[in-house]
């Protein structure tokens, strides 16, 4: 922290205050500089502390604070101006606006004052030339806040029609608040359209997009485009989050949440940020803040989960019903003020209806992870049906298995327990008993066994004969195939000699007949998972399933178990086939079971042979039928298909979409996939899902989407269950993401953490390249010297993996941050002459003419940039007016010129292949001769710019047109100097 010793002091030490992150530490900082520029006795020095006070006050909770300052401020104007500075003078009057705000947002003081102050702004605007637009602007605020419509209409339309000048707001600002206006009024549509340039980056500020991006989520959900509202979310409140001055702000993405499903995401957010619950320095963002948190502590109550724990105003636990009720008194008390000060109730009236909202959607999965500790969503559930008799269950229970509904085993339960001590026949008992062996698994042996007894009881041997078949399959699930195969031996011949009797139908048969197929199939499965080999089982699998469909059919007549049958009989010969290394036959075979099972009015038994279907085209690289077979896997799992089963479906589907380079449609998909991982609760599978959809979103520049998705993915990612590539990969995603955001130097931290585990791997191209792109990061973060560290690691690696471009670049970035250096002229132009070398050296080493010809663009490009370095060095020595003995600067230029026609000889000899890095040196010699006073050369350059393109039709010509122009205008400097 820098010491105030004098007015050139202060001034350093407002800036350090500056860039310090908003909040009370960097008030209280500008409150001491006031004193420190009294204690000065520099009335200039005063003016411009309590400017920077003001100033940092504004943006943070403390507005409160501002008035005095302003006061003192304007008094000094009005007493002595010409302490005043152009700078301040412009500061002072723009200062009129926030006072305006400001006063609205402190119910104390009365709305006659803020009248007043409205007048008095309107008079200062006109006295010091001013338009009136910034004044009606400050209208419209004051009447919009006290609920005056018609006045608000007619000042904003005072506003729009002003003349734009120095004290408008700017572009972004502006369109902030007339789409705020419109959104108050109801017209979505237009305030989405106003804000657009603003969303989409034409205008921006420090202040835009973060507040647009917030008010913009509620009108794009009323109006149904979600896609757009979540990708607002995931880019707003990366900017918002660390802005204590933005809470508002920060309560329109936790309503955000609250609306859509989201209530978990909603609590990390008030976690992040504790002190938005306090902060009195601005009533009226805290009001707004609280209300959202009435708002969602109201969620979780309505989702019965009123007594979980959740974060909120320090100094005690809360739970959701108690932060909810507290924060509702709190807003209201608040509103009540406003309200009595304003002499309406519209301030209650407007946060009531806020407070009050329903949900607008059930479910919008935001793609990000919440804590394990916050508590998840409880989905809608369906009410239980009323209380039915024994008889009626039991009905129910077997419509729904003889037509083999995926809820048969359930209804079964629910019969047995409203049937428990009542007397039940015999068929009824071994019903029970089957289908609840069925839900058991392996476990379920003893229970088949019982059940089959029960059906001889009743004098059904063929159904007893295929119960004691469930219970040898289930012998076979729980690993003992070979006592599997012995125990359905004896049922297996007796239902045949009943068949051929016939003592039962073809149904009990088939299912007795199936079941030894299916034990068959056991044999095989662990035979391939053992290594050994199985074309003995393959041929008696085969045999047995080919068994049942001659069985079968034929006897359908619309019998949905024979067709069920035969569907699946042929999906074991799809499997056998593949085991067998046929897989065209096996997708041929796959498909038609699933077809089978479809037009058998069962679809969700096609969806596991869809999914195996998948996987074979996409091994055989029929990209198309891979698609079918998910989308059609999808589709007919519907609401049956387990959250587990449709994350992986959607993660396949997001694979084969991203491998077609269609990133968007893959992001939809990868997005899926997260939400069921996560309402599976499968961390590990979320977290892959969350990196791939990280990745996808990195592929369409969605930089703030990419980062928060990637940070979520990177939490549970772990080089033991996923890998250490999976790792690295996902830290590189981020590190670009975050780049691309302008925070470089969390960037170059994942960078260097990624090429630590990288520098362990057998091949360490990886460990280049991110060591390389880390001295990037840590340069653009303005660290020369770190940066110049990862680049020399970066270099020595390169130069074991033999790459020269690396290495040649790795030298080129390190000669520019010497640069930065007060005295690293020397080493700048020494690391740029060794870059030349390891080029050259590298060209006359290279064999084919491909690699000679790259090689030969990387030493035309580093004779470009020495040029450019040569000068950039010859101008500061000018500008220090430093002069070796004997010699002057124009030397330095005359030796950047020579490099320069160096880069122009090595690409004319590349041809048409290397134009445009031809005409950029052409260009910047022909600039450099001009400076140095040699009118005909820069004639000649620019000359050979316009020729290089009179013909060129490469398709190129955005690039031609911008150097043509740029040659034109060389040309036409150069004959005005000759």
């Amino acid at each position: 922290m820098t010491d105030v010793t004098d007015f050139g002091s202060l001034r350093l030490a407002m800036a350090e205050n500056a860039g310090q992150p908003e909040g009370p530490a960097r008030n209280r900082r500008a409150e001491q500089l006031v004193r420190d520029a009294e204690r000065l006795g520099i009335p200039a020095a005063l003016v411009e502390a309590l400017v920077h006070h003001v100033r940092v006050g504004n943006y943070s909770s403390e507005k409160d604070r501002l008035f005095v300052p302003f006061t003192r401020l304007l008094g000094l104007w009005d007493e002595h101006p010409e302490h005043f500075g152009e700078e301040e003078i412009h500061a002072l009057h723009w200062f009129f606006k926030w006072m305006s705000s400001g006063m609205l947002d402190q119910p104390q003081i009365p709305l006659a004052s803020m009248e007043k102050w409205l007048g008095e702004m309107e008079r200062r605007y006109r006295l010091a030339g001013y338009s009136d637009r910034a004044v009606r602007g400050a209208e419209l605020w004051v009447a919009a806040h006290v609920g005056d419509t018609g006045r608000a209409e007619r000042a904003f339309a005072a506003w729009l029609a002003a003349d734009r000048d120095e004290m408008a707001d700017c572009h972004a600002c502006e369109l902030n608040g007339q789409g705020w206006w419109h959104a108050q009024r109801g017209r979505d549509e237009e305030a989405l359209e106003l804000w657009r340039p603003v969303l989409e980056g034409e205008f921006a500020c420090a202040h835009e997009p973060h507040s647009v991006l917030a008010s913009s989520l509620l009108p794009l959900l009323r109006l149904g485009r979600a896609e757009e509202a979540r990708a607002n979310h995931l880019r707003g409140i990366r900017l918002v989050r660390p802005m204590e001055s933005m809470r508002a702000s920060y309560a329109d993405h936790v309503e955000f949440c609250a609306l859509t499903g989201n209530e978990a995401r909603g609590l990390e957010l008030l976690a992040e940020r504790p002190g938005h619950f306090l902060g009195a320095g601005n009533p009226s963002s805290r009001m707004e803040y609280l209300g959202v948190v009435a708002l969602l502590m109201d969620r979780l109550t309505a989702l019965g989960l009123g007594e979980r724990a959740v974060p909120g105003p320090p100094g005690r636990e809360w739970t959701a019903r108690e932060l909810g009720g507290h924060a509702r008194e709190e807003a209201l008390s608040l509103a009540a003020r406003f309200d009595e000060r304003n002499g309406t109730s519209y301030v209650g009236e407007r946060l009531r209806t806020r407070m009050d909202r329903e949900p607008l959607l059930d479910r919008l999965p935001l793609g990000v992870r919440t804590t394990p500790s916050a508590p998840t969503r409880v989905p809608p559930t369906t009410p239980p049906a009323p209380d039915a008799d024994p008889a009626t269950l039991l009905a129910r229970a077997r419509r729904l298995s003889e037509t083999l509904q995926p809820n048969a085993v359930e209804a079964w339960a629910a019969a047995a327990r409203a049937a428990r001590g009542l007397e039940l026949t015999v068929r009824d008992r071994a019903e029970i008993a089957d289908h609840e062996a069925m839900g058991l698994g392996p476990e379920g042996a003893a229970l088949f066994e019982r059940a089959a007894e029960l059906y001889a009881e009743e004098g059904d041997r063929g159904e007893s004969l295929a119960a004691r078949t469930r219970a040898a399959y289930v012998r076979a699930l729980g690993g003992d195939v070979e006592g599997a195969l012995a125990a359905v031996a004896d049922p297996y011949e007796q239902v045949l000699a009943l068949y051929a009797e016939d003592g039962t139908g073809v149904r009990q048969t088939a299912s007795v007949v199936m079941g030894r197929a299916r034990v068959l199939m056991r044999r095989v499965q662990e035979a391939v998972e053992r290594g050994e080999a199985a074309s003995e089982a393959l041929g008696a699998a085969r045999d047995a399933v080919r068994e049942v469909l001659a069985l079968v059919d034929g006897h359908g007549g619309g019998d949905v178990r024979l067709a069920a049958r035969a569907a699946e009989a042929r999906a074991m010969l799809a499997d056998l086939a593949a085991h067998a290394g046929e897989p065209r036959e096996a997708v041929a075979l796959f498909g038609r079971a699933a077809a089978e099972f479809v037009a058998a009015g069962l679809p969700w038994f096609a969806v596991e042979y869809e999914a195996r279907l998948a996987m074979l085209a996409h091994h055989l690289g029929d990209v198309e039928q891979t698609e079918r077979a998910l989308r059609a896997a999808l589709e007919h799992g519907g609401s049956h298909l387990e959250p587990p089963g449709r994350a992986q479906l959607h993660l396949q589907l997001a694979e084969v979409l991203g491998g077609r380079d269609e990133p968007g449609k893959a992001a939809e998909q990868a997005l899926e996939a997260v939400h069921w991982a996560d309402a599976a609760g499968d961390a590990a599978f979320a977290a892959w899902a969350r990196q791939m959809l990280g990745g996808f979103l990195l592929r369409q520049a969605r930089w703030a989407e990419a980062a928060e998705v990637l940070e979520s993915a990177l939490a549970d990612l772990s080089a033991d269950t996923h890998g250490d590539g999976a790792v690295v990969q996902t830290q590189w995603w981020l590190g670009d993401a975050l780049s691309e955001l302008g925070e470089h130097r969390a960037a170059a931290e994942l960078r260097l953490k990624a090429a630590e585990i990288a520098r362990h791997w057998p091949e360490q191209q990886d460990h280049a390249t991110l060591a390389h792109l880390a001295g990037e990061a840590l340069g653009a973060a303005d660290l020369p010297a770190e940066a110049d560290r990862a680049y020399a690691r970066a270099g020595d690696l390169w130069r074991e993996l033999g790459d020269p471009h690396g290495l040649v670049r790795s030298l080129r970035a390190r000669a520019w941050l010497a640069l930065r250096a007060e005295d690293g002229a020397d080493r700048a132009a020494d690391l740029m002459e060794a870059a030349v070398q390891e080029c050259a050296t590298a060209l006359d080493a290279a064999a084919g003419e491909e690699d000679r010809a790259l090689l030969a663009a990387e030493l035309g490009h580093t004779h470009h940039q020495f040029g450019g370095l040569l000068a950039r060095i010859a101008e500061e020595q000018e500008e220090r007016g430093e002069q070796q003995e004997g010699q002057d600067t124009g030397a330095g230029f005359e030796a950047a010129l020579a490099r320069l026609l160096e880069a122009v000889a090595v690409f004319s000899a590349l041809g048409e292949d290397a134009v445009h890095a031809r005409t950029d040196a052409e260009l910047a010699a022909g600039r450099l001769a001009l400076d140095l006073g040699r009118p005909a050369e820069a004639e000649a350059h620019a000359g050979a710019v316009l020729a290089a393109y009179a013909e060129l039709t490469d398709g190129s010509e955005d690039v031609a047109r911008v150097r043509v122009v740029e040659a034109g205008r060389l040309l036409r400097l150069a004959r005005e100097r000759a």
